[in-house]
């Protein structure tokens, strides 16, 4: 499963960037394969790994937020790994030959 998420903090004021950088931090020591971007962050792992990593990095902006909102989007290929690159490679490729 590839998933592209976002968490965002609501009723925290203007500046959430401590509360998304506690997130991130989870997910970074989850050891799943993921890349963070300015708007969403993808993960890569069995659904059961993914889900739990995107509640902790929930539960982790809930500590100092009234709310959130999260966002999700998941590829469900079986028998595909690695699809956090190979994806972008297929477009790369595709790009080259024309």
């Amino acid at each position: 499963m590839l998933a592209a998420f976002s968490i965002t903090p609501v009723g925290s004021g203007v500046t959430v960037g401590r509360q998304v950088a506690e997130a991130v931090r989870i997910i970074r020591e989850s050891g799943l394969p993921h890349r963070t971007a300015a708007s969403f962050t993808e993960i890569e792992g069995e659904w059961d790994e993914v889900m739990a990593v995107i509640k902790q990095a929930t539960d982790a902006v809930m500590k100092d937020s009234e709310r959130a909102s999260i966002v999700i989007k998941a590829d469900i290929r079986p028998g595909y790994t690695d699809t956090l690159h190979t994806k972008l490679e297929s477009v790369e490729r595709h790009l080259e030959q024309q």
